[in-house]
């Protein structure tokens, strides 16, 4: 299975740059919901993306709970890891019934 590589077209600098004007200008407005709309609206993105880009941002400066950036990056290689294993085992499974039933298929000697 080949895994599908999600690129942004926005480089982190650029998310930086959105983070951080945000937050200057967060309060300007009467909600985080529209500050993001008005202000991605400005810089051409998605109102959306500004939002979770903050949060993330947020959550790795501990002012918000959640996983943080270096600690999903774990949980995705221990998914990939464990995803490996169940795939290792699966086929030691089919070798060694494999090799059972030939064992049991070989004719008996005295």
């Amino acid at each position: 299975m080949v895994e599908k590589k999600n690129t942004s077209p926005y480089s982190p600098e650029f998310r930086e740059r959105a983070v951080r004007m945000l937050d200057e200008h967060l309060s300007d407005y009467p909600s985080v919901s529209v500050a993001c709309r008005e202000i991605a609206a400005k810089l051409g993105c998605s109102g959306d993306s500004l939002r979770v880009w903050w949060k993330q941002v947020r959550r790795d400066g501990g002012m918000e709970p959640g996983a943080t950036t270096a600690e999903k990056a774990r949980i995705k290689e221990l998914e990939r890891e464990v995803r490996e294993l169940r795939q290792a085992n699966e086929i030691l499974k089919k070798a060694s019934a494999y090799f059972a039933q030939a064992e049991l298929d070989r004719p008996f000697r005295k």
